[in-house]
């Protein structure tokens, strides 16, 4: 399976029937070579990566028969070309249903500690529970559709092969956290300066890192993920249309925050922010230089900031530099 598996990802051949050593661990580098100034992989000791796990996951993925309609599937929102996110404000659920947030990009979750906008999703395997039973995402009973995929013989068997048992709740939700692991980006321009390629940043770049520095953006958006994962009001609004984490605390002082999304692969990703209201990293600048529209819940180090011409050219330079092509590319061989 796991040159199955290379097939798929290079795009020139069909896979053949499992066979029994798709059970056995395989390396992440047979899907992607792992980047070198990474964390070691993490991956929960009850759900470690195989073959026709991934296959099972990526399947799941892509799959529509998640929506009430039949007519969306995780893939629908976090499409290849963006990023694994959207290109709309905000995504439609089943039925054309209207979401109410602007899709996240989707990688390097094996590092991420908690999930969606606010973070109130604890894991990965949990994940998906969430916009599963949403009215306007998938609208499906987890059970119902367990049942209905359990009939697909080729889940069936990749499901014996992956986890020695029947297609289940459980096999579902840990196939498409395994999967959703591999969504590994990490060879930006950005990246390759880190590992030592003094060449691989532009002298504009480097100032714009100096300014984003200076300007206090690497508090939030901090080390190598390009976040924090802890969530921030950044006064997008006076108002706060969307209660963000206040959701989970009830707590007033969390109205309007929502966790720190990366920095990384903007140039595939726009639009920005919670719902998606700021179409172009210019907007963000805009945004960030006038220092917010001053919700009570502001954070303080959103603040009026005097920004030149050539500094907006440096800051565009420097967030440029974390973009990573391979990622995008990859990830499009691995639509089925």
């Amino acid at each position: 399976m796991a040159a199955c598996l290379l097939a798929i990802i290079g795009g020139w051949a069909s896979c053949s029937a499992p066979n029994a050593n798709d059970t056995a661990p395989f390396s992440l580098s047979e899907l992607v070579e792992f980047p070198a100034h990474f964390p070691a992989f993490e991956e929960p000791a009850d759900n470690p990566l195989n073959a026709a796990k991934w296959e099972l996951g990526r399947l799941l993925f892509h799959d529509t028969r998640f929506s009430a309609a039949n007519d969306v599937s995780c893939a629908s929102c976090h499409l290849s070309q963006f990023a694994m996110a959207d290109s709309l404000a905000v995504s439609r659920g089943t039925g054309g249903a209207p979401g109410f947030r602007n899709a996240s990009a989707l990688f390097n979750m094996a590092w991420q500690p908690r999930f969606h906008r606010e973070g109130g999703i604890p894991s990965l395997e949990t994940q998906v529970l969430a916009p599963l039973q949403e009215p306007h995402e998938f609208d499906k009973d987890l059970m119902t559709l367990v049942a209905e995929l359990a009939k697909d013989t080729g889940y069936h068997a990749l499901s014996e092969e992956a986890f020695a048992r029947p297609f289940d709740a459980y096999v579902l939700t840990r196939a498409l956290a395994a999967f959703e692991r591999t969504l590994i980006s990490g060879e930006s321009a950005y990246d390759r300066w880190l590992l030592g390629d003094s060449s691989a940043l532009s002298e504009s770049a480097l100032r714009g890192q100096g300014l984003f520095d200076n300007l206090q953006c690497q508090s939030c958006h901090s080390g190598l993920w390009l976040t924090d994962f802890a969530n921030h009001n950044i006064g997008l609004y006076r108002d706060n249309p969307d209660p963000g984490a206040y959701r989970l605390t009830l707590d007033s002082a969390d109205l309007g925050k929502f966790k720190t999304p990366s920095l990384r692969n903007l140039a595939f990703s726009a639009p920005y922010m919670f719902d998606g209201s700021l179409s172009t990293l210019d907007e963000v600048l805009d945004h960030y230089a006038k220092g917010g529209m001053g919700n009570p819940n502001q954070d303080p180090r959103v603040f009026p900031i005097d920004l030149t011409s050539a500094e907006r050219s440096d800051l565009l330079a420097f967030l440029a530099a974390l973009n990573d092509t391979s990622f995008v590319v990859r990830t499009a061989r691995w639509v089925p």
